[in-house]
């Protein structure tokens, strides 16, 4: 680390490290017709092992599933994703690479490759490693957290939920009948 660097600047420095990256790439992929927005959609479609609900795309890329949905509509218009009903739910939507897409991929793939070559040229591969591994344990430390602050959530949320009566076991307004019941029948 140098003089200016702390670990209270990591986050700072992971996050612009990440950007200037993917801008990098964004410029490469733009002659192709390509937003960052449509490439990591399409990056992320073509490393799935089956189709992708809207949900876990808007999950994966990090954003609001409405947000998806926009950039679903305009990919699907361009012919670049088709979307299907699911067999198992008829609310949820199954998104696959369209015919368009399978073309591209080859070469956002080699564009990808070349740039990381470029950027991680004259670092040691002993340096590479460990970068690799400490920011491997980081994600999987926030994610951890994540998963258990999402549980304690939901668990809070159940309990107020049943806590108010806004569950199928407990009614929000109380029936006439048990009102009647209740007061003995005085009203």
């Amino acid at each position: 680390m140098s003089d200016g660097d702390t670990p209270e600047s990591l986050g700072h420095l992971l996050h612009g490290t990440a950007r200037a990256w993917r801008q990098k790439l964004d410029e490469r992929l733009k002659p192709m017709g390509l937003s960052q927005a449509k490439w990591r959609t399409l990056m992320h479609l073509s490393i799935a092992q089956e189709a992708l609900t809207q949900a876990e795309i808007a999950a994966r890329l990090g954003v609001e599933e409405p947000t998806v949905v926009t950039l679903l509509h305009r990919l699907e218009r361009e012919a670049w994703i088709t979307r299907t009903n699911s067999p198992h739910d008829r609310r949820c939507k199954m998104v696959l690479l369209g015919r368009r897409a399978q073309r591209v991929i080859t070469q956002i793939n080699a564009t990808a490759q070349k740039l990381r070559h470029e950027l991680l040229a004259d670092i040691p591969e002993s340096d590479l490693q460990t970068c690799m591994k400490v920011l491997a344990r980081i994600r999987q430390r926030a994610e951890k957290n994540e998963r258990r602050e999402s549980g304690t959530r939901q668990h809070a949320a159940r309990v107020f939920a049943e806590h108010n009566g806004q569950t199928k076991r407990r009614h929000s307004i109380p029936r006439k009948s048990a009102i009647s019941r209740r007061d003995g029948g005085l009203r």
